[in-house]
């Protein structure tokens, strides 16, 4: 369905491919079965406590109640009346959450969440500097306001978590303020010694070269040029849940979290420090006492490493988005009550555009008008709706097989 216009600009001019770019934003709303929506991008994921509030209050007074977690680290508002944009638009700018009106689709930004509490990395301690940096650059260049709302840059601290996820312009640091930077899925990376303005020079050479016709560096992959060092696997693990570093981490069912939930990570978080929302739909709590895990698991966060949910996602499915044919997430819900099993990531898709799947190796179950299509490395099961459960506890404890 095509977005609601701005409430206070023209819409951003993005690349065509045929079809507008209607990828939401924090001013222009979607429209969805379940009222309007809104994506705040968070570059980093990182929201202060003042911020955790006002996305709580945003949440109680113009939505649903809730507020959910996206596969980029960003946040969404849903059941949004379709006029409240100017009135969310203010609430954010008071926060601090909004400083453009023209670029803020453009600041899709993911980064290590563990970066500089666990000792892990080789620039644990540069990453916050490139997220600031780049943000503020990105905010800066009128060109920039070109890119798709879908554009994502990785600033990976060098464990490869979120080089692992593929984004369009990624920085995986080496040490000393150096990074690997590669474009789209290049399989080689380029050696360079001034990050930021080395990524923010990919995605201007991209648009240059794309001229309207791709949105991702991928689409037009082998009119790109190679890099020169070979990058190594990445293996893109979360953080483990619990108390990790010189911080907590807690995860969110399907990413949702109601608005309590929310004011109680803001509590939990100490003075001066920043929330980091993470592309695998947690947040971690840097300085967070360890003795508030009890309390953030009695109010329905998971806070312990493992267990049936663990990897489990999916889709908005009914009765939020039309285009879904089941309540994907119900669905997914009663299946790990039903069999509970740990394994591969699963994520559960209402119809094929499969919105929000990890990257990686994943079990795909989608609906279908008879029950489901379960799919892993390449085989495909089709089952009704009672078989579900069982069929997806299997796939997720599939050894590693070579796809048909």
């Amino acid at each position: 369905m095509p977005p609601t216009p701005d409430a206070a600009q023209a819409p951003s001019v993005g690349p065509d491919r045929g079809r507008a770019d209607a990828c939401p934003g924090a001013l222009r709303l979607h429209p969805a079965e379940d009222g309007h929506l809104a994506r705040l991008r968070l570059p980093g994921g990182q929201l202060t406590h003042r911020q955790l509030l006002a996305v709580a209050d945003a949440a109680d007074t113009l939505g649903d109640g809730e507020a959910e977690i996206t596969s980029r680290g960003n946040l969404q508002l849903r059941g949004l009346a379709a006029g409240c944009a100017a009135d969310l638009a203010e609430r954010l700018r008071t926060v601090g959450l909004l400083p453009s009106d023209t670029h803020e689709r453009v600041r899709n930004i993911v980064a290590s969440p563990l970066a500089g509490l666990d000792g892990r990395g080789a620039g644990g301690n540069e990453t916050a500097d490139w997220i600031r940096e780049l943000d503020q650059a990105l905010c800066a260049a009128p060109w920039a306001a070109a890119l798709s709302g879908k554009f994502l840059f990785a600033l990976d601290d060098g464990r490869g978590d979120v080089a692992a996820l593929n984004a369009d312009v990624t920085l995986l640091a080496v040490g000393d303020g150096r990074a690997l930077l590669r474009l789209g899925r290049a399989r080689r990376a380029t050696a360079v010694h001034d990050p930021v303005p080395a990524a923010l020079d990919a995605a201007r050479r991209f648009l240059d070269l794309a001229a309207g016709r791709a949105w991702h560096p991928r689409e037009i992959q082998d009119e790109l040029p190679d890099g020169d060092v070979p990058l190594p696997p990445f293996a893109g693990e979360p953080p483990a849940l619990g108390q990790v570093g010189g911080g907590l981490s807690v995860g969110l069912r399907f990413g949702r979290a109601d608005s309590a939930q929310w004011r109680l990570l803001a509590e939990t978080l100490p003075a001066g420090r920043t929330a980091r929302l993470t592309p695998w739909r947690g947040v971690v709590l840097p300085g967070a006492d360890p003795a508030r895990l009890p309390h953030l698991a009695d109010a329905g966060l998971r806070t312990t490493p493992g267990g049936p949910w663990e990897g489990v996602t999916a889709c908005t499915g009914l009765p939020g988005c039309a285009k879904s044919l089941a309540d994907v997430r119900a669905q997914a819900a009663r299946a790990v009550a039903a069999v509970p099993a740990e394994g591969l990531p699963v994520h559960w898709s209402g119809c094929a555009r499969r919105c929000g799947h990890p990257a990686g190796r994943w079990v795909d179950v989608l609906a279908t008008a008879a029950g489901h299509r379960v799919t892993v490395d390449g085989t495909v099961r089709d089952t009704e709706e009672n078989d579900t459960a069982e069929a997806v506890a299997e796939a997720r404890n599939t050894p590693w097989r070579r796809p048909k």
